[in-house]
């Protein structure tokens, strides 16, 4: 695997067209190498905006995205795809061929890698997300857990230095989540996890920020916004009913 880098977002500003207003805002965060971030906000605050210009999906209207000190630009947005991987919130978009070893493969295979250094690449993803067993399965017979899984798997094999998570949970029963939350902290590449999950974040994320009207309004650890029901209900977000401050110890 590829040694994780840093991730700079610097004055990021973006409307989409014929709307009204900005969807990001002057936006600054830094992500340092190896760390994972949970990214929190009501809906409309800029979430996937922002998970869309980490790999250059979408382009700045002003400010800029570092990935390693490279700035995201026309030159550079072929390189950026390799080096960030972003995995949607609906599996089935990033699996589309008949076999989860001909997805994993895919990307590989487009960078004209030879045929043992796909294969390779293919091994080392399956294994990483303990999906070894789902190779030759077809990807639209798997459950919504094992769609996850092969869905990163397409992503580790490029052997990317940044994922970027767009509400990963979503479809998942308690024990996918739980599975889910196992391997992403397994993982050495430094994470970016936009959830609605508020305990997933927990699990996963030593510090969370949260993006209300397109700027990054707190930034603070994940545990110490969670004790403060307050704060999160400036921010229109909230904890599962039933689950108390004891369950943050």
């Amino acid at each position: 695997m590829s040694a994780s880098t840093d991730v700079s977002v610097n004055g990021l500003s973006f409307a989409y067209p014929g709307a009204n207003r900005l969807v990001l805002d002057g936006l600054d965060l830094q992500v340092d190498a190896g760390e994972r971030v949970a990214i929190l906000g009501p809906n409309g605050s800029g979430k996937t905006t922002l998970a869309l210009h980490l790999n250059g999906l979408l382009a700045p209207h002003a400010g800029s995205v570092r990935i390693g000190g490279q700035v995201i630009g026309s030159d550079t947005v072929s390189e950026i795809r390799r080096n960030v991987g972003l995995v949607f919130q609906r599996p089935d978009d990033q699996l589309f061929m008949q076999s989860v070893r001909e997805d994993v493969a895919f990307g590989p295979a487009n960078l004209g890698l030879s045929p043992d250094q796909i294969e390779q690449r293919v091994t080392r993803a399956l294994d990483a997300v303990s999906a070894t067993d789902l190779a030759d399965a077809t990807p639209h017979h798997l459950s919504g857990g094992e769609k996850r899984r092969a869905a990163i798997a397409t992503v580790l094999s490029m052997d990317p230095q940044v994922l970027v998570f767009d509400e990963p949970t979503s479809g998942l029963d308690p024990l996918g989540r739980h599975e889910l939350a196992a391997l992403l902290t397994a993982l050495p590449q430094t994470q970016i996890i936009v959830t609605h999950d508020l305990p997933f974040a927990l699990a996963t994320c030593d510090r969370s920020v949260v993006l209300d009207e397109g700027r990054v309004t707190v930034d603070m650890r994940t545990r110490d916004l969670l004790d403060d029901p307050e704060l999160l209900a400036q921010h229109r977000l909230a904890l599962p009913f039933g689950y108390g401050r004891a369950a943050l110890d």
